[in-house]
């Protein structure tokens, strides 16, 4: 059976595991689409980056495209939404998939995805209007799916294979956002083991 072409927004390695292997399992074939200028610093871009690149070259077997990185527009039009997480994420999510879109039509392809639908963290519903809208605008097919059910095993994936694995989405914002999450479960487990304790 010939599979359907298909350009997968990704956003990390660790998080395209699953959708390759299950995009595949439904006959796609997928091409990664590397387009994140929400990760900051650009070290971290970039080792994002040849994470991804390792992980499809030598393990994966799938193509990956190095797409527009607009700073300047993510800038302009996402940092000013700061802590503003819904209208920072949707700016965000439409600034990513746009580019997306864009390269899918000038490469021939008829379907889209994003490895955005992987992890719990993201908002899931907000993606999926936004890839629905752009992938319309631009006379492409969405093919959106639920892919958190599988995040427990990416992890144990990622790990296995010694990936790097990152503890925020990529923007500064997210990292401040991931780092209060953190001291505040760090607290109330020093809490909880106090009350235990007495």
């Amino acid at each position: 059976m010939e599979r359907i072409p298909l350009l997968l927004h990704a956003c990390c390695g660790p998080c395209s595991l699953e959708p390759v292997r299950l995009l595949r399992e439904e006959g796609f074939e997928p091409t990664i689409c590397w387009t994140n200028p929400n990760i900051q610093p650009i070290d971290e871009h970039d080792l994002r980056l040849r994470t991804l690149q390792a992980w499809a070259r030598d393990v994966a077997h799938v193509n990956v495209i190095v797409a527009g990185d607009d700073r300047e527009a993510w800038e302009r039009g996402v940092a000013p939404r700061g802590f503003d997480r819904e209208a920072r994420c949707r700016a965000c999510y439409a600034l990513r998939l746009a580019e997306s879109c864009r390269v899918a039509r000038e490469r021939g392809f008829s379907h889209i995805s994003t490895t955005l639908a992987v992890s719990p963290y993201q908002l899931f519903d907000t993606c999926g209007e936004v890839l629905f809208a752009l992938a319309k605008a631009h006379d492409l097919t969405p093919v959106w799916r639920d892919f958190r059910p599988h995040y427990p095993e990416a992890t144990t994936r990622s790990r296995e294979l010694g990936m790097y694995r990152q503890n925020y989405c990529g923007c500064r914002f997210s990292a401040a956002e991931a780092a209060i999450e953190r001291h505040e479960a760090r607290d109330a487990r020093k809490a909880a083991k106090a009350a235990h304790a007495g």
